[in-house]
């Protein structure tokens, strides 16, 4: 077993949600942040989401490879896309961060928390938690979407799961 891998999933998951799951592991290091856009941006294609959710998407996509990469010192970043029937959420781990964790910066002057900021301003919802599984920090951000189920483009029915709460990973389904 590799120590340096994330294995433990990102997100629980739920019986009978109904939802499409993608993750990927990359090195920790800058270069690597245009692969986790494109490996991203491959599999919103793949799941027929574009327009403005797939624009926001890459960006905080970006955004949050970004801080993982510059703001830890572990070899390797996750990344977990979540499409659900009505939002997609964006989750980012690392193998250890800063004893402050992730913060956003509500002033010019503050150097570090722009990307957070961003994401804070563009998502629906989004956090941050340490790893249940290990040394880590896990940060997610949710984007309003609607799916279409098949060729009909009839949206696809909701789930009781589906409420519109974000997913907190203490609480059970």
């Amino acid at each position: 077993m590799n120590r340096d891998a994330l294995t433990a999933p990102l997100l629980d998951q739920c019986s009978g949600a109904d939802h499409h799951r993608y993750s990927f592991e990359l090195p920790a290091r800058v270069e690597f942040v245009a692969r986790a856009r494109r490996l991203a941006r491959e599999r919103l294609h793949f799941w027929g989401i574009g327009g403005d959710v797939h624009d926001t998407a890459m960006l905080v996509v970006s955004e949050l490879v970004t801080n993982a990469v510059v703001h830890t010192d572990g070899h390797l970043v996750a990344c977990e896309l979540l499409n659900g029937a009505e939002r997609l959420r964006i989750t980012v781990q690392d193998q250890g961060s800063s004893p402050d964790g992730p913060h956003v910066c509500h002033t010019l002057e503050e150097e570090r928390g722009r990307g957070l900021l961003l994401v804070e301003a563009v998502s629906s919802a989004w956090g941050a938690y340490d790893s249940q599984h290990g040394p880590g920090r896990l940060v997610w951000a949710e984007l309003p979407h609607a799916r279409t189920s098949g060729e009909s483009g009839i949206p696809h029915a909701r789930t009781p799961h589906e409420s519109g709460i974000p997913h907190d990973p203490q609480r059970p389904c």
